[in-house]
């Protein structure tokens, strides 16, 4: 078993509120884990710590076998951009951009040329089923076909791991399960390891394992039947 990205009884805190107390989470090299539980449960908050954006104030944070939570922001950075892919709750978009541009923006970020950046990002309009939409702006979209779009940013530079923060908690039923398929799917075909939150069963249910934060702490470790 070879871990992707690990962390070690790790305690946040928003000021004076504790939001995780000594959680401790290890997800596989491509396994696809749903992290899950109620509003306030901490499970943003774990993801977060992962994917490097928060600190944590106490525990360790791993990836690849580097510490992630002793790197300095600069690193930190540079580790979320070229190896870590995100997809949030409501897109995030750049309107100013064009939906082509927003999906190449993460290769133009690493450094490649412009129009193969473009050519690349291209590639993935037809898998979205939307051929055509490339020169739009991300408000002539409707809710499923902007998160799409952020899926295929998230993807597009085949990160390493994922992180998807309720990637379908702004869609109706189906469009949502149209997401997950593509997500899945996609993160099977190039091997990517997915972090999803979600508060949502039928979505943990395409994960290969689910996990279980309560008040800061992760409680239950599942293996979800095939």
């Amino acid at each position: 078993m070879t871990i992707a990205v690990e962390a070690r009884e790790v305690v946040f805190s928003f000021g004076t509120t504790p939001a995780l107390r000594e959680a401790s989470i290890a997800v596989e090299q491509g396994e696809i884990l749903a992290i899950m539980g109620p509003s306030g449960s901490g499970k943003s908050t774990l993801l977060h710590c992962l994917a490097g954006i928060l600190v944590p104030d106490a525990g360790e944070v791993w990836f690849d076998g580097e510490r992630v939570d002793t790197m300095r922001e600069a690193r930190r950075s540079v580790l979320r951009r070229e190896r870590f892919g995100f997809v949030f709750q409501f897109g995030q978009l750049v309107p100013e951009l064009t939906v082509v541009e927003n999906v190449a923006l993460p290769l133009l970020l690493a450094g490649v040329r412009r129009a193969e950046a473009l050519r690349r990002a291209s590639g993935w309009f037809a898998r979205l089923g939307l051929e055509g939409m490339q020169q739009r702006r991300s408000g002539e979209l409707s809710g499923g076909q902007a998160q799409r779009v952020a899926l295929a940013r998230g993807l597009v530079a085949e990160p390493r791991v994922l992180f998807a923060d309720e990637p379908t908690g702004a869609l109706d039923s189906l469009t949502g399960e149209q997401v997950m398929d593509l997500m899945v799917g996609t993160a099977r075909e190039q091997g990517t390891t997915v972090v999803l939150v979600t508060h949502e069963p039928r979505v943990a249910a395409y994960a290969d394992r689910e996990v279980i934060v309560r008040d800061g702490q992760v409680i239950a470790h599942d293996r979800i039947a095939s």
